[in-house]
């Protein structure tokens, strides 16, 4: 059920006319254990203020039905007060108060009130997530970031259930009739899309954390960690507490501001369409981050990285909010980038750098290319351009830029301008103005060109050598002003390393920048060195023969992942052909010693085998690539992290019949490789790949379903079915798509993954027009989550042919689209056209 799409001329009157006092939200679910039940009883009770007495205004709401509203003691007609998502609110009072009784509805697509039964056990869980305005699908209220208020929220579930929200229960009432009813103590002021609730038999750990407060008190916060009961045995909750309190100490001396939530509880829940979200008091995660089988040290990794995020946030974001979602970039970017500094900082993975200058800048490099690119600061209409603008700009290009602010102004004075930013607006709403202000106190700069150049332009510039190698040449549009690090590297042939001889520091502003005289004629010239600027590298032909020689031999890890990033971005470009970039994977790939990098140098070469190559040249480099990933992952060291890279994109790439007989043999343990665990996740990829081939049939991936069945393998094993190379599989999926009952992101995806597959490209073409037939009939029926999700993972990307092409430009040319939709199939048409020239090339 789409709402209303909030606009924010809309929200700015809004905030003009009203000031939110408190909300007290009383919950009925304890019917959630009966799934014929769909709705629950849901009472809002609120208390503002009104600037204009006499005026009218609205609460938001998207709910079945409304049995009741009473605004300042009189009764408003359910029927006609009502309407299309809008609970309308006249002759308004100085002060105010409202109460709606509605049946709002459970979810299945992760927005709102999401109602899970695990097929391990048959028990339900629920959970909320409401960013940017879905908690009015729980209770109605004013679902804008700047009307922030106290909430208290009273729950009825399950009887033996835990619950947790933002503050702590402050009551429990005896259990009636298998019903247990929760008074949560009142919240600090937050925003509405913050609240939670979180109820179902989780499996919760518990722990503490204190800090000593610099007036010699204490801080005492209580930690708790859920998931699923069946999933428990593979919880490891020792180890997020771990970073969770490295992360508390890390911040508390960061930030010099005290965490203002009390208690700290993480959930980690079922078929959610995000990584994690802030809500504070009670953090939600996807609950992949609970690893039942063997991961690489990246997974790890990129947990602690979420972890870090999400605790940022609890300042940047939920102690201070952006007023309205124009500044999303105020939290989002700066989770970003405290999320890598605090690893770094905090935790063992002390090259997270390394991993962020290779995986997270080319989800950024990727969006800011796009017809869709915007300024980081972004304009935001309405709720659509919101739930859209979560995208690489806000995060990774936002994070990009607060490390070049932070080289920028210097480590020291970045940090005090954040202390102060919490002191002078906590619990408030800020705008972009407001931040400047206190970094320009602390770091004596006036940054209002640096904000105008990084802040409030769009597109990535490049940096690199001129032919000659004596100037940095800057393009990519309008000269941005870098600090950059630039190193002097040599190939020393006796230890076979190529080791950093030199680096100097230097502003780069303008179209040509002379190289340092030091610099001039060392072996190799790696500008953006250390990965300080927000910049897409581009070697000259040169350096390119080098680096084609010795990319494995870098030491340090750093170069090395910006090389990589570098040829990636060449190779998006069409300016390095495909082919070309799978020779530098065969060559230097097996020797690279960061796991994180080398899992996402085979995750683009895969990309590359499926959309930058024509189906001939596909054929013709195939084969040699499954031999490469069976070399490396024979020669993998038994039990590896890399054994287990290279088996996951072996599966992914296999072409040979021989591969295909050793992935039976590995699944009936006829065939073994030393030290390589085929467990639940890694047995599914071979159960793809052999679903894909035609060498397993539905009996097969059933009796596979039977040895999994859980919320992970049911998505595994629709995938597998919807990879099978039969024309009823593909059009069974079809129908899932046109139909129209919402369902689970993470199943959706599932399925359309397994749908799309380039060797089975003749049995998906013919579903082009169909996709542009139907997007905006889904756009209109279905929830903006489901909506979105289709027409990104349906778009006939593989098709890569100018007959696609002009479908993509016939729809885009219609009139009348909704403009958030417009946007995305833009961008996919924009990847396609991108695809076309990659194979030009």
């Amino acid at each position: 059920m789409p709402g209303k799409n909030l606009t924010r001329d809309e929200a700015r009157r809004r905030a003009e006319l009203l000031a939110v006092e408190s909300y007290r939200v009383s919950l009925d679910l304890g019917n959630a254990k009966d799934l014929s039940a769909s709705t629950f009883l849901s009472t809002s009770t609120i208390r503002f203020s009104c600037t204009e007495p006499g005026a009218g205004t609205f609460l938001d709401l998207i709910a079945p039905s409304v049995r009741s509203i009473t605004l300042n003691g009189r009764a408003l007609d359910p029927a006609t007060a009502f309407a299309d998502s809008r609970v309308a609110l006249p002759d308004l009072l100085s002060s105010n108060e409202v109460t709606v009784v509605a049946d709002c509805a459970y979810s299945r697509t992760g927005e709102g009130l999401h109602r899970f039964q695990d097929p391990a056990d048959e028990l339900v869980y629920l959970y909320t997530q409401f960013e940017p305005a879905d908690a009015r699908r729980l209770y109605p209220n004013f679902e804008q970031p700047d009307l922030k208020a106290s909430f208290t929220f009273d729950v009825k579930v399950p009887a033996g259930w835990y619950i947790s929200g933002n503050a702590a229960p402050a009551k429990r009432a005896p259990v009636r009739d298998g019903v247990a009813h929760w008074t949560f103590a009142p919240t600090a002021r937050i925003s509405t899309y913050l609240t939670v609730i979180v109820a179902g038999p989780y499996h919760v750990a518990s722990d503490e954390y204190t800090y000593l407060l610099p007036d010699g008190t204490t801080l005492l916060i209580p930690l708790n960690a859920l998931c699923r009961a069946s999933l428990s045995d593979h919880f490891d909750a020792d180890a997020v507490f771990d970073v969770t309190k490295r992360g508390l100490d890390f911040f508390h001396t960061a930030f010099a501001y005290p965490y203002p939530f009390g208690k700290y509880d993480q959930a980690f829940v079922p078929e959610y369409n995000l990584g994690a979200m802030e809500n504070p008091g009670c953090v939600t995660f996807t609950e992949q981050y609970v690893f039942r089988s063997k991961q690489t040290d990246a997974s790890y990794e990129g947990r602690a990285n979420t972890i870090l995020h999400e605790m940022a946030h609890m300042w940047f974001g939920d102690l201070v909010t952006m007023k309205w979602w124009d500044d999303l970039w105020l939290k989002e970017s700066f989770a970003d980038f405290m999320g890598a500094y605090g690893l770094v900082g905090a935790t063992g993975w002390t090259n997270g750098w390394v991993t962020f200058a290779n995986r997270r800048k080319a989800w950024a490099y990727r969006a800011d290319q796009l017809p869709s690119t915007h300024p980081i600061v972004a304009t935001i209409n309405d709720l659509e351009d919101a739930k859209l603008n979560f995208d690489g700009i806000t995060y990774a290009k936002g994070a990009s830029v607060l490390k070049q602010l932070a080289a920028y102004v210097g480590e020291g004075p970045f940090l005090e301008g954040a202390r102060r930013y919490f002191q002078q607006h906590a619990y408030g709403n800020t705008t972009l103005r407001d931040l400047l202000a206190v970094l320009e106190e602390t770091s004596g700069r006036d940054l209002s060109a640096w904000s105008k150049a990084w802040l409030e332009t769009s597109g990535v510039n490049t940096l690199g050598l001129d032919a000659a190698g004596t100037s940095i040449e800057q393009g990519g549009g309008q000269p941005r002003p870098h600090r950059i690090a630039v190193g002097g590297y040599r190939f020393h042939a006796a230890s076979g390393a190529v080791v950093r001889e030199q680096r100097v520091e230097l502003d780069v502003a303008d179209a040509r920048t002379p190289l340092p005289a030091e610099l001039v004629g060392a072996q190799f010239v790696l500008v953006n060195d250390d990965d300080l600027s927000y910049c897409k590298l581009v070697l000259n032909t040169g350096q390119l023969a080098f680096v084609h020689e010795h990319l494995s031999a870098f030491q340090d890890p750093m170069p090395r992942s910006l090389l990589w990033a570098a040829l990636w971005n060449m190779a998006r470009d069409a300016v390095l052909p495909g082919r070309r970039f799978l020779e530098f994977v065969d060559l230097h790939a097996p020797a690279e010693s960061e796991i994180g990098v080398l899992g996402n140098v085979l995750d683009q070469a895969r990309f590359v085998l499926d959309y930058f190559l024509d189906p001939r040249d596909r054929a013709a480099v195939l084969e040699p690539t499954a031999a490469m990933a069976e070399r490396e992952l024979r020669a993998a060291a038994p039990g590896s992290d890399h054994q287990l890279a290279w088996a996951r994109f072996y599966a992914a790439c296999a072409a040979r019949p021989g591969d295909l007989a050793l992935f039976e043999g590995l699944l009936d343990g006829s065939a073994q490789i030393p030290g390589l665990a085929v467990d639940a996740d890694l047995r599914w990829h071979f159960v793809l790949a052999l679903a894909a081939s035609g060498r397993l049939e539905r009996a097969g991936i059933d009796a596979e379903l039977e040895r999994d069945r859980t919320a992970s393998g049911r998505r595994h094993y629709e995938q597998c079915l919807a990879a099978r190379p039969l024309p009823e599989a593909k059009a069974a999926v079809w129908a899932y798509v046109e139909g129209a009952v919402d369902q689970p992101k993470d199943l959706l995806r599932a399925v359309l993954g397994g749908f799309a597959r380039a060797e089975q490209l003749p049995l998906i073409a013919p579903y082009a027009e169909r996709y542009f037939a139907v997007l905006d009939r889904i756009w209109a029926e279905r929830t903006i989550e489901n909506a979105a999700t289709l027409a990104r993972e349906a778009f006939p990307s593989l098709s890569v042919d100018e007959r696609t092409l002009a479908l993509a430009d016939a729809w885009l040319a219609e009139p009348g689209h909704a403009p958030a939709l417009q946007r995305l199939v833009a961008e996919a048409r924009d990847d396609l056209a991108r695809a076309l020239r990659a194979r030009a090339a």
